[in-house]
């Protein structure tokens, strides 16, 4: 027995965001009895609210296009389950986690029982109390935050987290203990996030981690390279967002930072490539997905779907054909059975486009491979140079408790 909707607001503290073998589902009749079926014949709503616009609208957008290409692949291009029509409602929540929340409480209002989104970290960490408090299905998307694992018993994810970024970066020094690991962020809440998670995460397995912090506005950024060369630690981990990344990079490799050390940062969308400037092909990237990352066939639907949209396989367009994925699978057991939906995704094993993904039950954790890349001059641009593919395993977060 489900209550019905408190339609409560959540209160959980604003983080602000930190810049998927089983087979997909086959549409059954819709028999009016077993828990895969539900008497009615109407169609089943899915709320999908995302930054469709704001500073994360180019995130959303790969994330929609790889919704889209995810459920025509997981309902085997009819869009239905059990014998009902998907059907789609989008609602922007600009980056804005009061407006998410909003658009999701009126979703919630309507009868919807499946939520999809969350591109900011933020609005993902205000969204998730929510679908507990309602008893709704809740898959988060591109939100990176950790606290998002372990949430509660109804929220998901469809992306990576941060740990395992961490995790990979770490994989590119060999085994950490005794090692020196020096963050470069910004002096910003992104920045400290970035600098506590790569202490927490390297510095638990042994390395000695230190934080050169510089100001979000910074121009001049040769006293802080300089610094870092001295050090010459062992791995310098990059956590930038900004309009002056060019300018940064660039001092890093004009003081010969680069000669000391290994440099690696998160390898982002296609349209960023060209801020590394000159540094680009000297730069260890870890990535947890791009164009070429894999070949399976859900990759190959991915691929296809984002063509016919008229884009191309890139970061985000993985987690959204994933959430697909997962909401397609938790419908075929239940239309209306949130319970039920719960139940499904925890432990399944599938193949995502990335390659194979596990939820795990303890804590809805997606175990997933992770990958390092590296960047080679082509023309005007840069393409990636595929380099390893990490087991899931190997950069699995540590189980944490629902809340």
């Amino acid at each position: 027995m489900h209550r019905r909707p408190v339609l409560a607001v959540a209160s959980a503290a604003l983080i602000l965001a930190l810049a998927a073998c089983g087979t997909p589902g086959e549409p059954g009749a819709d028999t009016g009895a077993g828990s895969g079926s539900s008497a009615s014949s109407g169609p089943v709503e899915v709320g999908l609210v995302y930054s469709k616009s704001g500073p994360l609208a180019t995130y959303g957008e790969q994330y929609r296009q790889g919704f889209t290409a995810g459920l025509d692949y997981a309902t085997k291009g009819t869009n239905a389950v059990n014998g009902r029509q998907v059907e789609v409602t989008e609602q922007d929540d600009a980056g804005d986690p009061a407006k998410a929340v909003a658009a999701a409480t009126d979703l919630i209002g309507q009868g919807v029982k499946v939520l999809a989104g969350s591109t900011s970290s933020g609005v993902a960490l205000q969204v998730a109390p929510l679908a507990k408090d309602n008893q709704v299905l809740f898959i988060s998307g591109p939100a990176a935050v950790d606290a998002v694992t372990g949430a509660n018993e109804y929220t998901f994810r469809s992306g990576r987290q941060t740990y395992q970024d961490v995790a990979t970066a770490g994989t590119m020094i060999g085994d950490v203990e005794g090692k020196k690991v020096t963050v470069l962020a910004q002096d910003s809440a992104f920045g400290k996030a970035n600098v506590a998670a790569v202490t927490s995460i390297l510095g638990t397995k042994g390395a000695t981690v230190s934080a050169v912090e510089v100001p979000a506005a910074a121009t001049e950024f040769t006293p802080f390279a300089s610094k870092i060369k001295g050090e010459e630690p062992d791995l310098l981990f990059v956590a930038w967002a900004g309009a002056n990344a060019t300018q940064m990079w660039t001092s890093l490799s004009q003081q010969g930072v680069f000669d000391v050390t290994t440099v690696v940062t998160g390898l982002d969308i296609k349209p960023t490539h060209a801020l590394f400037g000159e540094s680009a092909t000297k730069i260890d990237f870890l990535s947890h997905f791009f164009d070429g990352a894999a070949d399976n066939p859900a990759y190959q639907a991915l691929d296809a779907g984002m063509k016919e949209q008229g884009g191309s396989v890139d970061l985000f367009t993985n987690d959204g054909f994933v959430a697909a994925q997962m909401v397609v699978h938790a419908l075929e057991k239940s239309t209306d059975d949130t319970n039920a939906m719960v139940t499904a995704l925890e432990g399944w094993s599938f193949e995502g486009p990335k390659g194979q993904m596990t939820i795990r039950p303890e804590d809805h954790a997606l175990l997933q491979p992770m990958f390092t890349a590296s960047l080679e001059k082509s023309g005007d641009g840069y393409t990636v140079k595929p380099g390893e593919t990490l087991d899931p395993q190997a950069v699995a977060p540590p189980v944490s408790a629902f809340k």
